[in-house]
């Protein structure tokens, strides 16, 4: 089968003088003088501009390979540097090349413009041009032939280096999750679309989820995997919204100039500029303040923005990540968020679930706590068998409210390892924690629940329950409000009598109870 090279002029490699061509490495010549690698055929691509040297390079050919045939073809390109242009030019070439099933093709990448190299990878890849890339290099005296390589671009040839980002791919994702190996299908789901969005993206990312659900602690894994791309250069800069009040709310954001008002003394930089080439974390964003929001909106648009009792702009370069555990859909229908600020910030919207939604991460998040506290005691912690096993299945059980999700577990294992004798926790240590989370939870979600009815049923509706009706609703609605949808509460409320059951009708029969008592899901939910 008759190889044929397909390549660019060198304009600079292939130009040696007249005296020194024979001592320098010039790739278009050289490709034809391996002993091992017969060329019989080579379409010399150039611009007329350059033919007296392409008639050079040909004869040189010629001259150390008389059994390959040189031919000079012109290509003409107004801007070597437009990619359009360039694909578009060499993209019709390969349609009228007229390739053979007789022939092999080598894609002389070596020479050409980085625009033309790229190009003809790009075309070779997609199949227009039907062979195989040829690359070629200068020896270590710069003397030829030099060497050349073959590259396959039959993916299988690249098992190893896919296997190479798959891996590095896991290791984002593990780090995201701050090495914990959950367990949740759709939480690892979650976070594999937050990495590819860490990597690629710069534009904002809001996560919504109950408090205690990690969205901190998820932020700043994002921007330390950001950093470590070289994504950002500057700081992580972290504030509650529910902290700013007043006047010095504008001033910890955006700054102000002395004497701006009483009491200041000096500029103040604001959190904002703190954060420029960083990543900037508004946790609960819902708590900020509409002139705030205002200021905020212009920031993010333009990355410019006023210090208060200043009129000169302000520049910062920060990117941003918001967190809420409020619906702010409906938060802007109250008149409480401004909607085109929503429509900024949640470019990227990640929901995530609490505890009760992941009880398959009860025991990696237990694991995760126990090492942490492990590294800063210096010793090992850990449960006994017999306790760990009644711990984690009060964990995982509907008797578990989790109020404040994981640092709800986080302290509750802090406090069983604090009281615990040496560095083992015992059926008695877990007994103990069990019995004070009951009674913690009892007290919250009777408060949760009489909240429930007071704002879901008029007065005349609440007078007129019995107390039997009332206990049951209370603790209906308790579920609903934690459960994600009404498939899911369904499934709580009625797991026993599914069981018998051969259809499973959950969700109609909890929407029949409800509407017993004039109450519908999206009442309760939001």
């Amino acid at each position: 089968m008759k190889k044929v090279v397909i390549g660019f002029l060198g304009t600079v490699l292939d130009r040696r003088g007249k005296d020194k061509r024979w001592e320098s490495w010039r790739p278009s010549v050289s490709v034809c003088q391996h002993e091992d690698l017969l060329i019989d055929r080579f379409h010399l691509l150039c611009s007329r501009r350059e033919e007296s040297l392409a008639k050079q390079v040909k004869a040189d050919i010629e001259m150390i390979s008389p059994e390959t045939e040189v031919k000079v073809e012109y290509l003409e390109f107004i801007n070597p540097w437009d990619f359009e242009e360039v694909f578009s030019g060499l993209l019709n070439y390969s349609q009228n090349f007229g390739f053979r099933e007789d022939e092999e093709y080598l894609m002389h990448i070596t020479t050409g413009t980085h625009v033309t190299q790229i190009c003809v990878f790009l075309l070779t890849e997609a199949g227009f041009f039907r062979g195989r890339l040829l690359q070629t290099g200068p020896g270590r005296s710069n003397t030829p032939p030099g060497s050349y390589e073959v590259i396959d671009l039959d993916l299988s040839r690249y098992d190893s280096i896919a296997r190479r980002f798959a891996v590095q791919t896991c290791d984002d994702i593990s780090f995201l999750k701050s090495g914990i190996q959950t367990r949740n299908a759709a939480f690892n789901d979650l976070i594999a679309q937050i990495e590819r969005v860490a990597v690629r993206s710069d534009a904002p990312v809001l996560l919504a989820g109950p408090t205690g659900a990690g969205k901190s602690r998820l932020a700043r894994q994002i921007y330390e995997l950001r950093r470590q791309r070289g994504k950002v250069s500057g700081r992580f800069v972290e504030v509650n919204c529910a902290t700013l009040r007043g006047d010095m709310a504008m001033s910890v954001l955006f700054g102000h100039k002395k004497g701006a008002y009483t009491g200041a003394t000096e500029n103040r930089e604001g959190l904002l500029k703190t954060a420029d080439n960083g990543i900037l974390f508004l946790d609960e964003i819902g708590e900020l303040g509409l002139d705030e929001q205002a200021m905020l909106l212009r920031a993010v648009e333009e990355k410019l923005y006023l210090p208060v009792g200043s009129d000169k702009e302000v520049r910062s370069n920060f990117q941003l990540i918001t967190g809420t555990n409020r619906n702010l859909k409906q938060e802007c229908r109250n008149g409480r968020f401004r909607q085109d600020l929503l429509a900024r910030i949640k470019f990227w919207e990640f929901d995530l679930p609490g505890l009760k939604e992941r009880p398959e991460d009860v025991e990696p998040n237990i694991d995760y706590e126990l090492q942490l506290h492990s590294k800063s005691l210096g010793k090992p912690v850990g449960f006994s068998s017999e306790a760990r096993k009644a711990y984690i299945k009060f964990a995982r059980s509907q008797e578990a409210y989790w109020v404040a999700n994981f640092r709800d577990l986080n302290s509750s294992v802090a406090r069983m390892i604090t009281l615990s004798d040496g560095n083992r926790i015992g059926l008695a240590d877990v007994e103990l924690e069990i019995e004070r989370l009951r009674r913690e939870w009892r007290h919250d979600t009777s408060s949760d629940r009489e909240s429930h009815l007071d704002r879901l049923l008029s007065p005349e509706k609440l007078a007129d329950l019995d107390l039997f009706d009332s206990l049951q609703l209370n603790a209906i609605l308790s579920v609903c409000k934690s459960a994600a949808n009404m498939a899911e509460a369904g499934r709580t409320l009625f797991a026993g009598s599914l069981r018998k059951k051969g259809s499973h009708n959950d969700s109609d029969r909890l929407r029949k109870y409800l509407q017993r008592f004039g109450v519908n899901w999206q009442d309760i939910k939001t």
